[in-house]
């Protein structure tokens, strides 16, 4: 087996490799019938249009890939006898991965004259030592004399005075064919050739040296794992690498030691620490580790990520733009990102990543990766919402290009906090300006402790008109997994008419009654009473995405008397017909100003529920 010795590639091998057509296989053809060993001759000019860094192959599910350097593979592969798959790989110098399967039977090598051979099977992986078991009662029609065995081409054959073989044989890790003889008392002469595959079994091995983490010790996630193996069964070691409990990925590392910064779940683990000989023998020694550790920060270490931002909305294909000069204080040899939990990394050769990427709509978690040049590894982990931003700006058409802005008005400095005395019970709030989870820029977070269904309300005024009739209230809001805190989300508007008198525009989210809710003046400007109504369209905030940024846009409009017509509201794209005019002006006694409010109303007997608010802008005309 040569492996590749790029930490590149042996990222890859635990990748899925979706089907190309690059890897083009000679040898066996799709369907045939081969006896074991078979040839293997592939090759592959380029993958997905990158460069050849190498090629590979493995049988079945196998974890076990024999990694080539180059492009072109001629190889002699050992399988048990029947049906199988065999995955031609291929992997380019830019992350690419492709694969040509080909289906095949290998068929059980006929026994000659008379010797069976019981163990090992033909096709077989086996350890050294293993057992041979074989008998010939006859060879030929003669009664067997003798028996005996050799390996490969091996002069030294030895010889068995019996009709049986139960021996223990030492043979190099590697493909061999082992030769089963028996002869007759006549002269006569046979053999059974088996194919088979010895592995070096892994020994816990004191050739691997583990500084740091001791064994049963209690560690933080990221932990310092430090090791380090001159040797492996007396072989000069050619890598290391590690594990976790049962996982199949293991990380690589070119050297005799490793240096590196973990991360794994709190709780018990097993950590796998390995070295492998130049001459095939693997080793490992393995440290059982209990983890008391909060999960690994999305602010990584050594990765900065310059697009998407935490908690964007974007369309799809989105751009990833970001660098890891370190990791870990390791110089970084590569970095790669993947979506979710998908085990599908796509990995770049570099310190940088700029990438295009698709995504299906709605939220997910970009994972954004890099790799120390021993053994390190550090993610940074942003949430995006893709999809949003197209519905942004299909959703402003009805605005005419004469119509005066405000934006950003979540950054304004002059924001107040106070408990709406009207929903019970009590509240308080705090604000801040962020820069996570954001679109662009800054957003506000909006923190509230209530007891008793109590709700905060925090407003802001961002100018006056007076004559301004029509309003489109455009803003997101970040949502997190306190959502279930929250009963009602207000999101209002207030306006001072010519006459002095105060248009209240009042719209929420009302999650008692799962609609979009406005609101009215069911008395006169002078004996007023402010009501909510509820309208026909749905809406529960409580069964909005968590960790996800949301599209709230709301058209209204009004006439000289201060009867305001709701029109429609949006949430992510999706338009809600409210076509109501409802009575809603009050003597409230204000000041010229434009103030729009912001209210979180409690649910239960107490919480503490965390939003955010970003690209508030308010268009009037």
């Amino acid at each position: 087996m040569i492996r590749a010795a790029s930490l590149f590639l042996l990222l890859l091998l635990a990748i899925a490799a979706p089907a190309f057509a690059g890897v083009t296989v000679s040898t066996p053809g799709n369907g045939a019938t081969v006896s074991s060993p078979f040839t293997l001759s592939a090759n592959a000019p380029n993958c997905s249009s990158q460069s050849i860094s190498a090629m590979g192959y493995s049988l079945d599910s196998s974890t076990d890939t024999t990694i080539v350097n180059g492009s072109s593979i001629d190889a002699q592969v050992p399988a048990a006898t029947g049906a199988h798959t065999l995955h031609v790989k291929a992997w380019g110098n830019q992350g690419a991965v492709c694969v040509t399967d080909v289906a095949i039977t290998v068929t059980a090598a006929a026994a000659s004259g008379g010797v069976t051979v019981s163990s090992p099977g033909n096709g077989a992986s086996v350890p050294s030592p293993f057992t041979l078991t074989a008998q010939a009662p006859t060879c030929s029609s003669q009664t067997t004399s003798a028996m005996g065995y050799s390996l490969d081409n091996s002069s030294n054959t030895t010889i068995v005075d019996s009709k049986s073989v139960s021996v223990s044989i030492t043979a190099a890790t590697g493909a061999h064919t082992l030769h089963v003889k028996a002869w007759g008392n006549q002269g006569a002469a046979c053999d059974t050739d088996v194919a088979i595959n010895v592995t070096a079994a892994a020994s816990t091995s004191a050739s691997v040296s583990v500084a740091s983490p001791a064994n049963n010790s209690t560690v933080s996630s990221p932990f310092v794992l430090s090791a380090s193996a001159a040797d492996c069964s007396s072989q000069p070691t050619s890598a290391m690498g590690y594990s976790l409990d049962t996982s199949t990925d293991t990380t690589i590392v070119d050297s005799t030691s490793v240096a590196a910064s973990i991360s794994a779940a709190a709780g018990a683990h097993t950590l796998h620490v390995k070295a492998w000989g130049n001459g095939g023998a693997s080793c490992v020694t393995n440290v059982a580790i209990e983890v008391a550790a909060a999960p690994v920060s999305t602010a990584a270490d050594g990765i900065s990520v310059a697009s998407p931002g935490n908690g964007a909305a974007v369309d799809s294909p989105f751009d990833v733009v970001a660098s890891a000069p370190s990791c870990s204080s390791q110089p970084v040899a590569t970095m790669g990102y993947s979506l979710d939990n998908s085990t599908n990394t796509t990995v770049v050769n570099g310190t940088s990543v700029n990438a295009s990427v698709s995504a299906s709509d709605g939220a997910h978690t970009l994972h954004v990766k890099a790799w120390g040049n021993a053994g390190a590894s550090c993610v940074a982990n942003i949430a995006i919402n893709v999809g949003a931003a197209a519905a942004a700006a299909a959703n402003t058409s009805a605005i005419p290009s004469s119509a005066i802005s405000v934006s950003s008005i979540q950054t304004l400095g002059n924001w107040q906090a106070s408990h709406d005395s009207v929903t019970g019970g009590s509240a308080s709030g705090s604000m801040s300006l962020v820069t996570a989870p954001t679109i662009a820029g800054d957003s506000r977070q909006f923190s509230t402790a209530f007891s008793n269904d109590g709700g905060e309300r925090y407003d802001v005024s961002f100018g006056d008109d007076t004559s301004a009739t029509n309003f489109f209230y455009d803003a997101w809001v970040y949502l997190t997994s306190s959502e279930g805190q929250i009963a009602n989300l207000e999101l209002d508007m207030n306006q001072v008419m010519a006459n002095g008198q105060t248009v209240i525009y009042g719209f929420q989210c009302d999650g008692y009654s799962g609609t979009w809710d406005y609101t009215k003046n069911a008395g006169n400007p002078t004996a007023y009473s402010d009501q909510w109504v509820h309208s026909s369209a749905p809406c529960d905030v409580r069964n909005w995405t968590p960790n996800a940024w949301h599209h709230v846009q709301i058209s209204y409009s009004r006439d000289d008397s201060g009867n305001v017509t709701y029109k429609s509201v949006w949430l992510d794209g999706a338009e809600q017909s409210i076509n109501a005019t409802v009575p809603s002006a009050f003597a409230l006694g204000w000041a010229p100003t434009l103030l729009t409010n912001v209210q979180v109303d409690g649910l239960g007997s107490s919480g503490s529920p965390v939003i955010y608010l970003d690209q508030l802008t308010v268009y009037r005309w």
